[in-house]
């Protein structure tokens, strides 16, 4: 028999049948102001402006959290994610951030630093 998966194992997999192939597909902007959809921000704020950054910060915590596959590509941008993720890393799941840590060698720790 087969053991039963544990939550942290069934919310990894549910975070990496969302994930892109690559960074290079998240394609989103950079600036401006974003509005995301309900399925997305349920609840509190539903438009951010990217130039700030707290609200850039919220912006890609939700979207990461919540997305589908094309939300990431969609809403995401692969420049901000990797500027942002020294930070954003310590305010989103622990399995969120290993799946994505573990998929994308960018995002690694010390990743940063050597690129």
């Amino acid at each position: 028999m087969a053991a039963t998966p544990s939550l942290s194992e069934l919310r990894r997999a549910k975070f990496a049948r969302r994930l892109p192939g690559e960074l290079s597909e998240l394609d989103g902007p950079a600036h401006g102001t974003v509005s995301l959809p309900l399925h997305l921000a349920w609840s509190g704020l539903s438009r951010f402006d990217l130039d700030q950054p707290r609200l850039r910060m919220s912006c890609y915590r939700i979207v990461l959290a919540e997305g589908q596959h094309d939300d990431l590509i969609r809403y995401l941008n692969r420049d901000v994610l990797i500027g942002l993720w020294p930070v954003l890393r310590t305010l989103i799941s622990q399995d969120l951030r290993g799946v994505w840590e573990n998929a994308f060698t960018e995002l690694t720790p010390g990743a940063q630093a050597v690129a």
